[in-house]
């Protein structure tokens, strides 16, 4: 049976998938093998692995920007990533890896107060 020219082969199929994302897919293996529960990865759930994480740093970001930055200027800083995690409960999760951030002495003192809690009990 003779292939005809308008069916891509799946070199071509690759190239494209390729094109169509904009993280390293390397990256991306390295860090899916790097959990002890995976033994080998499909090309097809490494590529949808990475489509996926893309288009939730997408979301992510257009959500931090309309939130935050988006109303006084054109662009987007950490404080409205941390501040969408706080404020969001679908990126709720991600509070520990994107903390609001403070200034030293504020943490210190906060330690301070906290100390000064424990001594009392």
């Amino acid at each position: 049976m003779k292939m005809s020219q308008n069916t891509p082969d799946k070199d071509d199929q690759t190239l494209a998938n390729k094109k169509t994302i904009s993280l390293p897919i390397s990256r991306v293996r390295l860090i899916m093998k790097s959990s002890p529960d995976v033994s080998s990865i499909n090309q097809d759930a490494l590529f949808l692995t990475t489509k996926a994480t893309e288009l939730f740093v997408q979301h992510l970001a257009v959500s931090s920007f309309n939130n935050g930055a988006g109303k006084d200027s054109n662009s987007l800083s950490y404080s409205d990533l941390a501040q969408t995690a706080e404020d969001t409960e679908t990126f709720h999760f991600l509070t520990d890896i994107l903390p609001k951030k403070i200034l030293a002495r504020d943490y210190l003192k906060s330690l301070e107060d906290m100390q000064d809690e424990e001594a009392d009990f």
